[in-house]
């Protein structure tokens, strides 16, 4: 039977031991689990945790636990939640393990790692592709504005890979197991400007960010944003003033204008949002 969302129900018990055992689970925990289809990891975490909070979009998949964990002596450890995981309120946990919707994957993840209080950590199925953005390392092929953007804010290992017979019915896909342990407390960047610098940076990730940041495009955009900054903060602009030259000077200075995105490290990304940052070009 195949989910709502493209989901596929993981099958395989050996699978489903792992993945409680990589999730380190505590008797005293609050489990989340998102996607729970007919159970199948949910009865093992019920028997590892306190608690067990599931969110389900689909009522039939919901009846079908409901009868399934009725007659057990885990019933009462269960909540179940019903509705689209994006958008309902997330009540506490100490930790999400799930299989989830693969459509949802960086939505979903994104929703998490913004979730507060912090979590301890995610044990999370995805594609394989996507998992491998996630922990990718600079100059890796699949290396992008996700990798940096979750590791900003999470550390991010790979667990394990799944093939596709472990699910019914298999997907066209391979897939991957991903662990995300949120940084506490989180890092005091302002994560929207710190989005706006990446989707520019990766736009062309091997291209040297001097050309990246000359594109019309961009400059029109981070002249806009200039020109609303000094209007909010009573700065007058210069008559002669220019965006490119402004940026092309930062790039200078921080010695990244023949720099590739691709190979930079985070360190390397925040050095360079703080130095545009201090000549108030701003990305949000």
């Amino acid at each position: 039977m195949l989910k709502k969302h493209g989901q596929h129900l993981l099958k395989n018990p050996l699978i489903i031991n792992g993945i409680v055992e990589k999730s380190d689970i505590k008797s005293t925990d609050t489990v989340l689990e998102i996607g729970p289809g007919t159970g199948n990891l949910t009865v093992r975490l019920l028997e590892a945790a306190k608690k067990v909070i599931v969110v389900e979009v689909d009522p039939r998949m919901v009846s079908d636990l409901q009868k399934r964990v009725s007659t057990s002596p885990y019933k009462d450890k269960l909540e179940i939640l019903v509705g689209d995981v994006i958008k309902i309120d997330l009540p506490y946990f100490d930790l999400c393990v799930a299989n989830i919707p693969y459509s949802i994957s960086s939505p979903l993840t994104f929703k998490l790692l913004a979730h507060r209080p912090i979590f301890r950590a995610a044990v999370l199925m995805y594609q394989q592709e996507f998992a491998m953005r996630l922990v990718a390392q600079p100059g890796e092929e699949l290396y992008c504005r996700l990798s940096v953007n979750c590791q900003l804010l999470a550390k991010t290992t790979h667990v394990m890979k799944v093939g596709k017979n472990n699910f019914k019915p298999p997907p066209k896909v391979e897939s991957s197991i991903v662990k995300i342990q949120p940084y506490n407390p989180a890092p005091p960047v302002n994560f929207v400007e710190w989005d706006g610098l990446m989707r520019i940076c990766f736009t062309r990730k091997n291209k040297t960010l001097g050309a990246v940041f000359k594109s019309k495009p961009i400059l029109d955009l981070l002249s806009k944003n200039y020109a609303t900054y000094c209007s909010l903060n009573d700065i007058i602009l210069e008559e002669d003033f220019s965006i490119k030259d402004k940026v092309m000077e930062v790039l200078e200075e921080t010695g990244y204008i023949t720099t590739r995105s691709g190979k930079m490290e985070l360190d390397d990304f925040l050095k360079l949002l703080v130095a545009f940052n201090k000549t108030q070009i701003h990305f949000a």
